[in-house]
């Protein structure tokens, strides 16, 4: 079973946070959103799961998959 996913988004007073989906408190908080993309690309290697880039405005701009996808897919 996969660990829940990473979110890195800007929080209200300008720094970026990892979050982890479902939790109330950030994992971690940066100053920039490289180092938050980075620390939240690591967990979800750990983890196996997915990692969800927020943008500025609040949308999702990129993720990144860390589970076992199979491959071809199945169907």
């Amino acid at each position: 079973m996969a660990s829940a996913n990473q979110h890195v988004t800007r929080r209200s007073d300008g720094t970026w946070q990892v979050k982890t989906e479902g939790a109330s408190k950030a994992y971690r908080v940066t100053n920039t959103q490289a180092e938050a993309i980075s620390i939240g690309r690591n967990v979800s290697r750990n983890q196996n799961s997915e990692l969800f880039i927020h943008g500025v405005d609040g949308k999702i701009r990129a993720r990144d998959s860390h589970g076992n996808d199979s491959f071809p897919p199945r169907g």
